[in-house]
């Protein structure tokens, strides 16, 4: 009986591994793309305009990510219910904190100090995502937040690192376009985003896989 039924088994573990990796590429892509642009609006000009630009970014993409997680481990039913927004709003507030202590103290510390922070408040975000959408007889399943929160956080870090503690760029030869010249530049906070965006995509690995394990 056992050997009849392992195809099916590997089966569903072959889909469940499929949507985990699917699941975790969309919510890396939503979240590297929404805290890029939120970072580099915020660090760039700090106006009114601009910080109220970064924040609605920084939201409608905590709320996709929601809606990605969401769709993979549950109904998604209707995205703009209270304690959905509550997770989408804890997320966003997250990584407004994260930004002001690391300002606030400044330097390596600062740095330091705003990562920890951030990691535990990734860690009660998840516990809130998972609760806001995981059905009431699931409610029961616990995943441990902390990898996926340091991995999170660890990433953030690599950005304010790039903005504080370098100061470099690699230029492309000029190459000619017929009558255009064109030169490429890579700087230090774009590989910065890149691995945020690598990092995101780990954690975020982690905890769907083991939310579809269960």
């Amino acid at each position: 009986m056992s050997v009849i039924r392992q195809p099916e088994v590997l089966g569903r573990r072959a889909r469940r591994r499929m949507v985990g990796i699917t699941a975790s590429v969309s919510a890396a892509a939503v979240e590297t793309v929404a805290v890029g642009l939120w970072f580099a609006l915020v660090i760039g000009s700090r106006t009114s305009s601009t910080a109220l630009a970064g924040l609605g970014i920084l939201f409608c993409g905590s709320l996709l990510r929601a809606g990605v997680f969401g769709a993979t481990v549950s109904e998604l039913g209707d995205l703009l219910q209270p304690r959905r927004l509550v997770a989408a709003l804890a997320l966003t507030a997250g990584w407004v904190v994260w930004l002001f202590v690391a300002e606030r103290i400044g330097d390596a510390l600062g740095v330091a100090v705003a990562t920890a922070v951030l990691a535990a408040v990734f860690a009660g975000q998840f516990v809130l995502e998972q609760r806001a959408f995981k059905r009431h007889a699931c409610y029961r399943v616990t995943v441990t937040p902390v990898l996926p929160a340091v991995l999170l956080a660890a990433g953030a870090s690599t950005l304010l690192a790039a903005v504080w503690f370098t100061d470099w760029g690699i230029s492309s030869p000029p190459l000619s376009l017929g009558f255009t010249t064109v030169a490429l530049r890579i700087e230090a906070l774009q590989v910065a985003i890149v691995v945020f965006g690598l990092l995101s995509f780990l954690a975020h690995q982690r905890r769907f896989q083991r939310l579809l394990d269960h």
